[in-house]
C-alpha cells in the first residue's frame, strides 16, 4: 500500500517540476483511493496521510502548490476515464516489472547484415524475444516497435507509448500522436515519410489492477532509459536517417545522459547520438496541456531548425507560423 501510495506521490512532484499547477481525477479514482487508505489503517499498516486542508472534503481536482513564476505552464490534465477501477481489484504494491527494478543490464544489441527491410525484421526479433523486455510487459500486450519509412530522414523518438499507443500499437493513436500527425504536415511531409518510435518498447509498469490494465502513468527510471536506449541506437544504425528529434525530457535525458531538471536546458540545442544530429523538443502531449501560443510557437521553431538539418525546403508561409 505504501509503495503504491509513494508512487502517486512521486508522479505528482514530477508534475510539479514541470510547471504543472493542477491535477485532474475522476471521483471514482479518488473513492478508490480513500478506501484503500481506509482499509491499511484498518489494518494497522502504515499511510501516507493527506494534508490537513484537504482532509475530508471529496474533490475532483487535486492542486499542487507551483512556483508562481511558472504558473503560465501550468494547465489542468485531461479527465480521468469515469469507470475507474474499485479498491478491491487493486493489489497490494507495485507489479514486478514496475520502475525497472527487474531489469538485468542492457544487452549487446548487434543487428545480422542485409537490407533494411531484413535488417528491421531482426530488429523487431530481437526486441520481442529480449528476456528484459518482456519481463515489462503487462499480460497480453505486445512490444511497442514504432512505425515509418525504413528511408526515413527524420526520427521522432518519445520515451515510452502512451495507453493508447501502447492499446492501439501505433505511434499516431490517441490525441498526442493526432497532434504529432498534424505537426509534421505542417513540415510538408506525410506521417508515412517519417520513422516514429520509443526508447522503451513497453509502457512502464504501475499499479496492477485485475486483467493486467494500468492505474495511471509514471515516467521511465534511469534504468529503463538506459536499456531502451540499447535497442533504439541499434535502430538508428539501421535507418541511418539525418536526424533524431527527441520529444519530451525523459526522452532526452535517456539519449544525453544525466539528469535533466528541465526541459528548458536542453530543447532546441543541438547534440548527437549514435553521431546523427538529436534536437529535443516537447511532447504533443504538452502542447496539449499547455495551449499557450507562445509554447507552440517555440514547438515551431524547433521543427523548423529540424527541417533546415534535413535539408527540407521552408516556404515563408512556413516561416510565418504564428508570428
Amino acid at each position: 500500500m505504501r509503495a503504491v501510495l509513494q508512487a502517486i506521490a512521486d508522479e505528482l512532484q514530477r508534475l510539479k517540476s514541470e510547471g504543472e499547477s493542477t491535477v485532474a481525477v475522476s471521483e471514482a479514482t479518488l473513492g478508490a483511493l480513500r478506501a484503500m487508505v481506509k482499509t491499511q489503517r484498518g489494518s494497522g499498516g502504515p499511510v501516507l496521510a493527506a494534508p490537513a486542508a484537504e482532509r475530508g472534503a471529496a474533490k475532483s481536482e487535486m492542486t499542487i502548490p507551483v512556483n508562481p513564476l511558472r504558473a503560465e505552464r501550468a494547465a489542468a490534465l485531461p479527465k480521468a476515464p469515469a469507470a475507474a477501477p474499485s479498491a478491491a481489484v487493486v493489489q497490494r504494491g507495485v507489479v514486478a516489472g514496475a520502475r525497472g527494478r527487474d531489469l538485468p543490464p542492457p544487452p549487446r544489441v548487434v543487428l545480422p547484415d542485409g537490407d533494411k527491410a531484413a535488417r528491421w525484421s531482426a530488429w523487431q526479433a530481437l526486441v520481442a524475444t529480449d528476456a528484459g523486455c518482456l519481463a515489462q510487459l503487462r499480460p497480453g500486450v505486445k512490444p511497442f516497435f514504432g512505425m515509418g519509412s525504413l528511408d526515413a530522414k527524420i526520427v521522432f523518438v518519445a520515451d515510452a507509448p502512451s495507453e493508447d499507443e501502447e492499446r492501439a500499437g501505433s505511434p499516431w493513436a490517441g490525441a498526442s500522436g493526432e497532434l504529432l500527425a498534424k505537426m509534421v504536415g505542417a513540415m510538408g511531409l506525410k506521417p508515412e515519410a517519417v520513422f516514429v518510435t520509443t526508447l522503451l518498447p513497453w509502457r512502464p509498469q504501475t499499479v496492477a489492477v485485475e486483467g493486467g490494465a494500468s492505474l495511471g502513468d509514471r515516467p521511465p527510471a534511469p534504468t529503463e532509459l538506459a536499456y531502451g536506449a540499447v535497442f533504439f541506437r541499434a535502430l538508428l544504425e539501421l535507418l541511418q536517417p539525418v536526424v533524431v528529434v527527441a520529444l519530451g525530457q525523459e526522452a532526452a535525458q535517456g539519449l544525453r545522459g544525466g539528469k535533466i531538471a528541465n526541459l528548458a536546458e536542453v530543447r532546441g540545442q543541438w547534440t548527437e547520438f549514435a553521431g546523427i544530429p538529436l534536437l529535443v523538443t516537447c511532447k504533443p502531449s504538452y502542447l496539449i496541456r499547455s495551449g499557450s501560443t507562445r509554447t507552440k510557437r517555440m514547438a515551431w521553431e524547433e521543427l523548423l531548425l529540424v527541417m533546415e538539418r534535413a535539408g527540407l525546403p521552408i516556404s515563408d508561409k512556413q516561416r510565418g507560423f504564428f508570428r
